[in-house]
């Protein structure tokens, strides 16, 4: 039976040049009791589609029926979560979810409303933290108490716009669970909007893409048996061809075709690049050892003593190779980083690089942030060109543009060059950061989680880009993440860091994968999934703070000479 329909609905926005058509004829039937999950890139519609659902707008249209009966404004019957937490913050936990109660059962005595709150934040795990307020809780149990506040609606169906996309990979897959677990006990319906295709497969009966022009593509079934272990996806042959065909769908028709080549390279020479003589001379003994991590520590002053965050951290990178970093939040892997780049102080222990000691800042180190950090009144072109003018001092103005386009085409931005960072997407902010940094030609590129703050489907379109661009210059790179996909489509090796305090280096994985590497073809290559379930069970041993003692690993080939 059906409990939700969208009879041919469209909305649009904005009048004359500036209207947009968001939604284009959406005909849509969600079955009671059913959990469906809408994926679909940024801007393509999805938060519309929950907020015509939630009676928040209203279609241009065609009409939503919820039981048959035309949807006018909200209802506690359909309970929202949003992306943001949305909560009040002078009041508590218990407050919060009390707001829902009162709202739904004003009647109740004081002890049977209080027995409702309770019950409530019990589901979600947070009865320890009733009494505090918002402002003392982590990113992820805000997030619960907004899931705890829509169930004490005790709602007919319920509505997650993006609830997951702030929080950090282990708390992100923590809360789908207890989502998984608290549907499965109460078979409530439930529509999630979701940028992440495994993140839909463990929860949904159904997956429906969400196209580029406002229209839903024919939904997908997906036949996994319930309960579903998100350990033992990994082994799972539905779930590797369902990811397949849902990852190849979204990226052929959300991510465009590569940019037309209109500009070459000039030949000139960055200002720290290596005499030819230095060069020649250091050829035999700097490749293998082209970067190097010697016995490094980070230790912090605290009113308790020193706290030790980092120590012991050793590793020998090649010139040319790409190192994934990854590890669970606060394990150190950004002040490694941070260190390399010379923006944190080395507290013992030595970074090299092509033979010198780091110390301070340098663009023959470029680095790449979360945020691009642009300035946000010059333009895409201007943005580059701060350091490109620093870099190539001895090259002609028309030889540095030429650079500066240079990479701003290779990153797909051949048509924004002009265009004030301001008035740029987040994406494309992060397109010009990372332009930015290879057009310092510099000797190692470092990147800190570079797409961490864009909708995963974005991430694979950069991270095509990154790699397009890396396999054109090899630059030795470094890239922390918590993404075990990005770890693997990106490098050469995989190194594990323990978690902190006292973080260290706790296993590599050589990535023996072809190069050049897409994401469609990661999927499907017969070694992927033993390369991910290596990295998934080191992360599962360290996910609740565990501190096994780390196995010693070899570093590179020479490590052992």
């Amino acid at each position: 039976m059906s409990i939700l329909k969208f009879e041919n609905v469209s909305k649009s926005f904005g009048q004359g040049a500036s209207h947009i058509d968001v939604l284009k004829d959406i005909n849509l039937e969600i079955k009671d009791g059913e959990f469906v999950a809408i994926l679909g890139f940024s801007g393509t519609g999805k938060s519309t589609l929950m907020n015509l659902i939630a009676g928040l707008e209203m279609p241009e249209t065609g009409r939503v029926t919820f039981k048959g009966a035309p949807i006018t404004g909200p209802g506690p019957e359909r309970g929202l979560v949003f992306q943001s937490y949305s909560l009040m913050p002078w009041l508590t936990v218990g407050g919060n979810v009390g707001l829902a109660v009162d709202a739904v059962f004003p009647k109740l005595s004081r002890t049977e409303r209080q027995a409702k709150i309770d019950h409530y934040v019990g589901m979600v795990g947070l009865s320890h933290a009733t009494s505090r307020r918002p402002s003392e809780l982590s990113g992820g149990m805000r997030q619960r108490v907004s899931v705890a506040r829509a169930l004490a609606m005790n709602p007919e169906m319920l509505l997650l716009d993006e609830p997951l996309s702030a929080l950090d990979a282990l708390t992100r897959a923590n809360l789908a669970d207890e989502i998984l677990d608290i549907w499965e006990t109460d078979k409530k319906t439930c529509i999630l909007i979701t940028n992440d295709v495994d993140e839909a497969i463990l929860l949904a009966d159904r997956i429906i893409p969400l196209n580029p022009d406002g229209t839903l593509a024919d939904p997908i079934p997906v036949n996994i048996s319930r309960p579903r272990d998100r350990a033992a996806m990994n082994d799972d042959a539905t779930f590797k061809a369902l990811r397949v065909k849902v990852t190849n769908y979204l990226m052929d028709v959300g991510i465009a075709a590569k940019v037309e080549e209109t500009h070459q390279l000039p030949n000139v020479t960055p200002i720290h690049s290596v005499p030819a003589a230095v060069a020649k001379a250091q050829e035999s003994g700097i490749e293998e050892r082209y970067l190097t991590f010697s016995q490094l520590h980070k230790i912090y002053p605290t009113p308790k003593g020193p706290l030790t965050v980092v120590e012991n951290f050793d590793l020998k990178v090649k010139k040319g190779e790409f190192i994934s970093l990854i590890g669970h939040s606060g394990c150190g892997k950004s002040t490694v980083l941070t260190m390399a780049a010379g923006l944190n102080p080395i507290s013992k222990g030595a970074i090299r690089l092509d033979g010198w000691n780091v110390e301070g800042a340098d663009p023959e180190r470029a680095v790449v942030f979360q945020s691009p950090n642009l300035f946000p009144w010059l333009t895409a072109k201007e943005n580059v060109a701060i350091g490109v003018d620093k870099v190539y001092p001895r090259a002609s103005q028309a030889e540095r543009q030429d650079v500066i386009e240079y990479y701003l085409e290779r990153v797909g931005l051949a048509d924004s060059m002009d265009k004030r960072a301001s008035s740029l997407s987040n994406g494309m902010k992060q397109r010009v950061g990372i332009a930015r940094a290879f057009a310092l030609s510099p000797k190692l590129l470092l990147l800190d989680e570079p797409f961490g703050m864009l909708d995963s489907l974005t991430r694979w379109e950069l991270q095509e880009v990154l790699m397009e661009v890396w396999s054109r210059t090899k630059v030795t790179a470094v890239c922390v993440t918590h993404d075990v996909d990005e770890a693997i489509l990106l490098a050469d090796r995989v190194v594990m860091m323990t978690n902190g305090p006292q973080a260290t280096i706790g296993k590599i994985t050589d990535v023996n994968l072809p190069r050049p590497r897409t994401r469609k073809a990661l999927l499907e290559h017969p070694d992927y999934y033993t390369y991910r379930a290596e990295v998934l069970d080191f992360l599962e041993e360290y996910e609740h703070g565990a501190k096994p003692k780390p196995k010693p690993q070899p570093q590179t080939a020479v490590a052992a000479e």
